[in-house]
């Protein structure tokens, strides 16, 4: 485990990179310019890792040192190999229940999801490198400690983790008000992972095509959906009751 910590200027993110440390995300001035920050530009792609360009008052605000037009986040956390991760599951016994977050952008809903995956018996979080809320102190804060607990992984995109699921045997369900049938209507009782979307959008229209099962929640008032990390709530323990 590492301490959250917040490194800047460009020569030493791509130290940093170079470095393999666990970069979460990485900040970077709106129209900067230069050869050093092309080459910056060019680690971060390589490497796959999250990145944004924000005006330079965002960066002010991340850090007072000279940050040079770039500020990045190291995780807090190592993450999993969800080969190894799928299979150590498998190979325990347990009837496996994981979680996928489709680009989910909050770090309060993230937060608040994995504690209630820690809580429900989650073997496991994957993710997407790209466009996912960033694990930082208000991550850990709401989650009560248990990103220190739950094991989470990263990959390129979400398809490749429903991929890998569905060739595990695992059934991909995602929670989605598309859905022709509700949660109850839907078994949770083999091995399976529940597919949350982000805020705003849901899941990727792309995603939904490839998983085998949708389900949604009976919505009875005048608001259509709920907060993600309460619908996630209500899916999971569906799943635990069903399993019970």
């Amino acid at each position: 485990m590492k301490n959250e910590t917040t490194i800047f200027g460009i020569r030493a993110i791509i130290e940093a990179i170079k470095s393999n440390e666990t970069i979460d995300k990485v900040f970077m001035q709106k129209g900067l310019q230069g050869e050093l920050f092309k080459e910056l530009e060019q680690a971060i792609r390589s490497a796959g890792i999250n990145s944004s360009y924000v005006p330079i008052e965002k960066l002010n605000r991340l850090t007072r040192g000279n940050h040079q037009g770039a500020v990045a986040q190291i995780s807090p956390i190592e993450f999993h190999d969800i080969d190894d991760l799928v299979m150590s599951v498998i190979e325990s016994g347990k009837t496996p229940l994981f979680l996928l977050l489709d680009q989910l952008s909050d770090v309060r809903n993230f937060g608040a999801i994995v504690r209630t995956a820690e809580c429900t018996g989650v073997n496991g979080i994957i993710i997407q490198k790209k466009g996912g809320a960033p694990i930082n102190g208000d991550t850990i804060k709401t989650s009560a400690g248990a990103i220190f607990k739950m094991p989470i992984c990263k990959v390129d995109h979400i398809k490749d983790a429903v991929f890998h699921m569905q060739s595990s045997g695992i059934r991909v369900i995602a929670a989605t008000e598309k859905a022709e049938h509700f949660l109850y209507d839907v078994s949770f009782k083999e091995p399976c992972a529940i597919i949350m979307g982000s805020e705003g959008r849901g899941i990727n229209p792309s995603v939904l095509k490839v998983v085998d099962d949708q389900a949604k929640l009976p919505i009875l008032g005048e608001i259509e959906s709920l907060n993600v990390s309460v619908a996630c709530g209500a899916f999971l323990y569906e799943a635990v009751r069903q399993r019970s």
